[in-house]
């Protein structure tokens, strides 16, 4: 097992504003239950020839031809099978790919729910034909429609892989052992110092998520759907939660570091780091507490500009295929999206390790979203807070 994943870093202020202003066009096509009301953009009624290249930014581990591990190369099969050449870009961020994508420069993008929308807003993404992706027919049915990669049910994308952001925690340090994401919020003070936390503004809706079963007063429905009170709410419990935390991580393998050396005891994490740690010798366990959890959902999204369309759509199919999809799931650390690879996994009890096929777990799991002030959970009489704020939020609740 090998973790790629890079840091998942905020929006740019810029960018969200730009989102927001999106959703508030009024002359775009198409109304949404969430208010978002992208531009009419079509997707093809059929493929063309194929272009012989095709451009992509993805997250590390996402596009591998083998120069950086012999073993994992699923770009070379691909290249010979359509004759498209790839030409990638890792990107460390969801910042860096929603400006790349505004370059034009870029066929498609494996975007996460925290870019999605504002791909989708802004019309850098094109809604996708699933009729031109077959592989699409076996995706798992919880993948397709969210409110992350489709408008009014109408695909922006085709679902990758998914994961869960978990509460890891020291099983000789940390006793009994914790059922709730209190561990880390209310009763953090008996960790003070010990206390790890994802280091980006939208572990605000972490925070959200616990109050929503702890502050039922507040009337939160959606931790990505947060008015100011509700916000102001999460805020304050991150602020007081500052106190105790040791160190905030975005590296992987300081956390695997922290966790080993015992300098943190609870926080969160995600299944392929626990799965690291405790094969390093930590004394770690990881698990979705009674509150639920937050998560992640990727899509590879095409560009409304995209200069190699055909070779684009070919690439969305092969990289979901089922034995192509199993082999980045394992690779990257996630669960894959094809209900077909978990037949194809090397490690027989992966999918059962990463949940895969439970679509009662991903019921549990809040997949990232992108905060707009129309309010995602649909409520009219309020404004919700926008992601820009959230991003200049986190950095006061880091001090």
């Amino acid at each position: 097992m090998r973790l790629i994943r890079t840091p998942r870093a905020a929006a740019l202020c810029a960018a969200a504003l730009l989102l927001t202003a999106a959703c508030g066009s009024s002359g775009s096509g198409g109304s949404s239950a969430t208010g978002l009301h992208p531009p009419a953009l079509k997707a093809p009624a059929k493929l063309g020839r194929t272009e012989g290249q095709v451009n992509l930014i993805a997250w590390a581990g996402y596009v591998e031809d083998g120069s950086n591990d012999p073993h994992a190369d699923w770009v070379s099969g691909f290249e010979k099978r359509t004759g498209c050449q790839v030409r990638s870009k890792v990107a460390a961020s969801s910042d860096e790919m929603v400006k790349l994508m505004k370059t034009g420069a870029y066929d498609a993008v494996s975007a996460s729910g925290d870019a999605s929308l504002r791909l989708i807003a802004s019309g850098d993404a094109a809604p996708v034909n699933t009729g031109l992706v077959p592989n699409y027919k076996d995706v798992f049915d919880g993948l397709k429609n969210g409110p992350w990669n489709s408008v009014d049910g109408r695909m922006y994308g085709i679902p990758h892989g998914r994961g869960a952001n978990l509460l890891m925690y020291n099983t000789a340090k940390v006793t009994p052992a914790p059922t709730s994401w209190s561990a880390v919020f209310d009763d953090a003070a008996r960790y003070k110092g010990h206390v790890t936390a994802y280091d980006s503004p939208i572990y605000i809706a972490d925070a959200a998520l616990y109050l929503k079963a702890h502050r039922p007063e507040l009337g939160i429905k959606n931790p990505y759907a947060l008015d100011r009170k509700q916000f102001d709410a999460a805020v304050a419990l991150l602020k007081r939660q500052n106190g105790y935390v040791g160190e905030y991580w975005s590296d992987y393998l300081k956390e695997v570091s922290s966790f080993k050396s015992g300098d943190s005891v609870v926080g969160t994490t995600w299944q392929v780091i626990a799965n690291l740690a405790a094969s390093e010798g930590a004394k770690v366990k990881a698990l979705v507490p009674k509150e639920g959890s937050t998560g992640w959902s990727d899509t590879w999204m095409v560009s409304s500009k995209a200069e190699h369309p055909n070779c684009a759509y070919k690439w969305l199919d092969w990289i979901v295929s089922p034995k192509v999809n199993a082999q980045v799931a394992e690779y990257f650390g996630e669960a894959p999206a094809n209900s077909r690879a978990c037949a194809e996994t090397a490690d027989k009890n992966f999918c059962t390790t990463y949940h895969a096929a439970d679509e009662g777990y991903w019921k549990r799991i809040a997949f990232w979203n992108t905060p707009i002030e129309q309010c995602l959970d649909g409520r009219r009489d309020v404004t919700c807070v926008p992601y820009a704020e959230w991003v200049r939020a986190w950095t006061g609740i880091k001090g």
